[in-house]
């Protein structure tokens, strides 16, 4: 059996140190480094040879967090996020503290609070948001469980969390929302 708990502590390490993660989340599996650390992000798109003027996922553990992270907190966002039964990744308006290779061109940033013990947990433990994003090359298809990530992500990452830990994945990615200050919504992934 896993332990669960040693793998967590491992991980902030990881983390801590500027390293890239290969780990299980409450959708599929994702990479992820810690999201205020500009060369840790860097690391992530060049794995997933990936133009870094995209945007990136990131994760949170609670609302607390989130507030920390976005400027302002659309007044709906926390009303959304209690009631969705799914994976749900929120586009709120403008991110901060956070590396500026992590949000989009217009300063907004995507936070999903997952619904996965482990990554509440890893996130909660390392203190600061994770980036998530799918363990795959950008412009192939993502990964739904540990076997069908690429050898040749697995060998660059400097830690791969114990397969055993993905349990509650759904194997499909989040839907997305994006919030305005005003209660606009627009959804751009059911």
């Amino acid at each position: 059996m896993t332990d669960r708990k040693a793998q967590i502590e491992e991980a902030v390490k990881v983390l801590r140190a500027g390293g890239v993660l290969l780990y299980p989340t409450d959708t599929i599996w994702g990479i992820g480094c810690d999201a205020t650390d500009s060369a840790a992000v860097e690391k992530v798109f060049s794995i997933k040879q990936r133009a870094d003027s995209k945007s990136l996922i990131i994760l949170a553990c609670d609302m607390g967090m989130v507030d920390r992270y976005v400027r302002e907190v659309p007044e709906m966002a926390v009303t959304v996020e209690s009631l969705s039964d799914k994976p749900l990744t929120i586009i709120y308006p403008e991110g901060i503290n956070l590396a500026p290779n992590v949000t989009a061109e217009d300063g907004s940033i995507a936070i999903r609070i997952p619904k996965n013990d482990f990554c509440i947990e890893l996130v909660r433990r390392f203190g600061k948001p994770i980036v998530s994003t799918s363990a795959n090359v950008s412009g192939t298809p993502a990964p739904r469980r540990y076997p069908d990530i690429p050898e040749e992500i697995k060998s660059v990452v400097d830690m791969c969390v114990d397969p055993a830990l993905d349990h509650g994945s759904t194997g499909k990615a989040s839907s997305i929302i994006k919030l305005g200050l005003h209660n606009e919504v627009q959804v751009i992934r059911e």
